[in-house]
């Protein structure tokens, strides 16, 4: 059963990929469903088995590399932090299957489509049931690879093609730091298997490395790597760059990397090295600073788009940044309820988002749409509900899981366990529940409420999608009503033993209970600051006062936020112009098309000819000439002969003059 779970991705992928031409369109769909759908019922089974009733399952397939010490086999490590991302990557994924075969019915590469997101989705499994940093690093780039071909599958687009570069290039340097941390980890533990390095973490805790006189903990480079491949995959503050250009891809591939698989591929890293970063209060100071920077700063960025998707893909930025500084304040097991509840509505608002676009004929510039509440009822609808949660309504998905996080960090502020730090995460993490209420309600108005800009012929030809859109779009919508509220005790209630030995949180790192003590009105902090963001957004897409707004505060914030504070253009002018021309100016035109092309082909070319010619001179016809060289040659010859003679006799005398005078 366990096995199945990996393996009928894979084959619903091979199938799509080299009979999709012979299935067609309908049948390629099919196969592709029915796999992810028959893979996520066992996963249901086995969170069951192991996250219900506590049995962990460990499977050894087979020995892969054993050079030294180094061992490493293909093993599978259920346990229950894995079964809980197995279910949400299978659920996610098998609706978003589904919605495609509909969204993508007139594509005539449709069958390609399926097998990638069936490749993505065998490949985030491999990531998430690995029981070693090596296997599930395989996983974390094969996952790379999957969004490279899904963002530009439609490959014939410029933008398609220069995000997929970007994103590709971008996460090479996440992964880069990764690799550092799998070497850095098999140094100092000679193992890169879970349960060996979690089991000899509190023994080399005291462990120091050190670097051109400087000293440095083990356990904190290591934690350090490990953040910066989670910076890149989880689009952090610095290496985000890449998250909003991915919505060039297919509106089902942006729900599928957004809400389940590849930006949730860092937070699951650093959930499931809770065992090492305990250790390390630098590494988790580090991780409060980024993920509340990364929180303010994409919730500040989205409320100055225009773009749907672009909207959507900055609120998952600043999502993420809530799990990262989740993670720091040593609330793994709430940073994962918040992963899975986010899964829900994130996939609900991107194929929602789907829905509109496929409506008004491809347009995702807000601007242009409004009115549409009249002809969509039931996305405007689902896409509400979608809206609350992400802006963490009472009794919605959202409101469970972001809430808590933002009383655990009112405990750290009030009990000044991480000083500054702590305030970082308390006041920008409440900030940016304010900005995500605004732009979040910003886009229903623009989209489903404002007077339209749309021209006639499109307005009057938008219409609900079929059912394959919609039972989607209704089951996730129900997802975002309720699974906060039937898993809250499951995951973070006090004395649960869900997690077990999959998540640890030490004594001193824990204060949950303090979170039920807080003052009432601290509590309702988070709802205030939400409804202070949708009564703006009403305000200002209501009332004529939006003029006025625009005109003093608006420009402003286009002038810098709407340019993602310059990020893309500080990367240009510092990094990429600087190293493309040095790659044209130094590498290709001095070296490569200079110094190698001189001695190698260019240089041969014009030296054997011109030798030829030299030598083709001494070929004079004459036979005294012919003699004069034979001779000369001779000559040559004997007195290399007699030379290298005398060289060895004067080594060995003097090699005895050397004896003689020791002796």
């Amino acid at each position: 059963m366990y096995l199945l779970i990996l393996l009928l991705p894979l084959l619903g992928a091979l199938f799509a990929g080299f009979f999709g031409r012979f299935l067609g369109h309908k049948g390629a769909g099919i196969i592709s469903l029915l796999c992810v759908i028959l893979s996520m019922l066992l996963s249901l089974l086995a969170f069951y088995e192991v996250g219900l009733m506590g049995l962990n399952c460990y499977l050894r397939i087979s020995p892969w590399i054993e050079v030294g010490v180094l061992k490493i086999s293909w093993s599978l490590l259920f346990d229950s932090l894995t079964v809980t991302m197995l279910v949400v990557i299978t659920v996610i994924s098998s609706l978003v299957h589904l919605y495609s075969i509909r969204y993508m019915q007139y594509d005539p590469h449709l069958p390609r489509f399926m097998a990638f997101l069936e490749i993505f989705t065998f490949f985030m499994l491999i990531l998430v049931t690995a029981d070693n940093l090596v296997q599930m690093f395989v996983g974390w780039e094969g996952v790379g690879l999957a969004s490279y071909l899904l963002i530009n599958f439609w490959f014939t687009r410029l933008a398609a093609n220069q995000s997929a570069i970007k994103a590709l290039v971008v996460n090479r340097i996440g992964d880069f730091g990764l690799s550092l941390g799998i070497l850095t980890t098999f140094y100092i533990f000679q193992s890169v298997d879970y349960y060996t390095i979690f089991s000899l973490t509190p023994l080399v805790s005291d462990y120091s490395l050190n670097f051109g006189g400087y000293t440095v903990s083990g356990i904190t480079l290591i934690g350090v790597f490990l953040f910066i491949g989670a910076i890149g995959k989880s689009a952090q503050l610095g290496l985000h760059t890449w998250l909003p250009d991915a919505m060039e891809g297919p509106t089902p591939v942006s729900a599928l990397i957004h809400a389940a698989t590849m930006v949730t591929a860092g937070v699951f890293l650093l959930i499931r090295f809770s065992p090492l970063l305990e250790f390390s209060s630098i590494v988790l100071n580090i991780l409060i600073i980024f993920g509340s920077l990364t929180a303010f700063f994409a919730a500040m960025s989205g409320v100055f788009q225009n773009d749907l998707k672009r909207v959507i893909a900055y609120s998952t930025c600043s999502q993420l940044g809530y799990m990262i500084f989740s993670c720091g304040i040593s609330c793994y097991n709430v940073s994962m309820f918040h992963l899975a509840n986010h899964a829900f509505f994130k996939a609900l608002l991107f194929l929602s988002a789907g829905s509109v676009i496929h409506a008004l004929a491809n347009e995702q510039d807000m601007r242009r749409m409004g009115s549409t509440i009249k002809f969509l009822p039931v996305t405007y609808s689902l896409m509400l509900i979608g809206s609350f949660a992400l802006a963490g309504f009472p009794f919605l998905t959202g409101f469970y899981s972001k809430d808590f996080i933002l009383e655990l960090t009112q405990i750290t502020l009030n009990n000044n366990l991480y000083n500054i730090q702590g305030s970082f995460a308390c006041w920008l993490g409440n900030l940016s529940v304010f900005f995500t209420a605004f732009y979040s309600f910003r886009l229903i108005y623009l989209t489903f409420i404002n007077s339209t800009n749309a021209t006639k012929n499109i307005i009057l030809k938008s219409h609900e999608p079929s059912l394959y859109m919609l039972l989607p779009l209704i089951l996730l919508g129900l997802g975002s009503i309720f699974v906060g509220y039937l898993t809250k005790d499951l995951f973070i209630g006090l004395g649960t033993d869900f997690w077990n030995s999959a998540i640890l949180i030490l004594p001193n790192h824990s204060y949950f209970i303090e979170a039920e003590w807080l003052n009432i009105t601290i509590k309702w902090l988070p709802f205030v600051l939400s409804s202070l963001g949708i009564v703006l957004a009403t305000f200002t897409n209501v009332r004529q006062t939006y003029i006025y707004l625009y005109n003093k505060i608006y420009r402003f914030g286009c002038f810098l936020i709407n340019k993602k504070w310059y990020w893309d253009i500080l990367y240009n002018r510092f990094f990429v112009y600087p190293i493309l021309n040095f790659g044209y100016l130094v590498s290709f035109k001095n070296l490569d098309r200079g110094f190698i092309e001189l001695l190698g082909p260019y240089g041969l070319t014009k030296l054997i000819p011109t030798w030829a010619y030299i030598f083709s001179k001494l070929q004079s016809g004459q036979l005294s000439h012919y003699l004069f060289f034979f001779v000369l040659g001779v000559c040559l010859f004997i007195v290399i002969i007699i030379g290298n003679i005398l060289f060895y006799n004067l080594q060995l005398i003097f090699f005895y003059f050397v004896l003689i005078f020791f002796i």
